[in-house]
């Protein structure tokens, strides 16, 4: 079985407070290998609460961000999340939560992960951060990074991210 993580695709990180131009243009790319996909899907929700500025992210990034219930939280209409797939609202940049998921499956399940793949954003802050944590709970199991399916904050931090991930042993596919 494969997987696929789908980090963060919200509309404040697409179009809204912290969107920007890069992210608008993977939307349909994501969107096309979400409905495509075959096996396990994984959405990634980035949440805070109306008191994120006074958190330690919210003061070194002071931009309310992915309040939770608002329409910057909600993952973009344009990708379609299906009733047996998994969402998990993560409030820190890597999502514990999700390791221990299908660190569980790979355990428990009869069907093998043969890899992750991850998409979405940011690259260099949140797809980074997981697939890290993926590679730390799933140790046999590929982590890959689709390139063309991920933005980072800017050019050269998502390069940045791409080659730190490539260091790690995460393959980075569709540069």
């Amino acid at each position: 079985m494969k997987a696929l993580v789908i980090v963060d695709m919200q509309n404040d990180f697409i179009d809204g407070v912290l969107g920007t131009q890069k992210a608008v243009n993977i939307v349909d790319k994501v969107a096309d290998k979400v409905n495509n996909h075959k096996g396990m899907k994984i959405f990634t929700r980035d949440t805070h609460l109306p008191n994120y500025l006074d958190t330690q992210e919210g003061k070194k990034l002071p931009v309310k961000h992915c309040i939770k219930d608002t329409h910057g939280w909600e993952i973009s209409s344009k990708l379609k999340v299906d009733k047996n797939d998994k969402v998990i609202d993560k409030y820190t940049f890597g999502s514990i939560q999700l390791g221990e998921y299908l660190y569980e499956y790979l355990v428990h399940k009869s069907k093998p992960i043969e890899s992750v793949e991850l998409v979405g954003l940011c690259t260099d802050i949140c797809v980074i951060s997981n697939a890290l944590l993926l590679k730390a709970f799933l140790k046999e199991v590929p982590i890959i990074v689709d390139a063309s399916c991920c933005a980072g904050v800017t050019t050269k931090s998502h390069k940045n991210a791409l080659e730190a991930m490539k260091t790690c042993q995460i393959d980075v596919i569709n540069e």
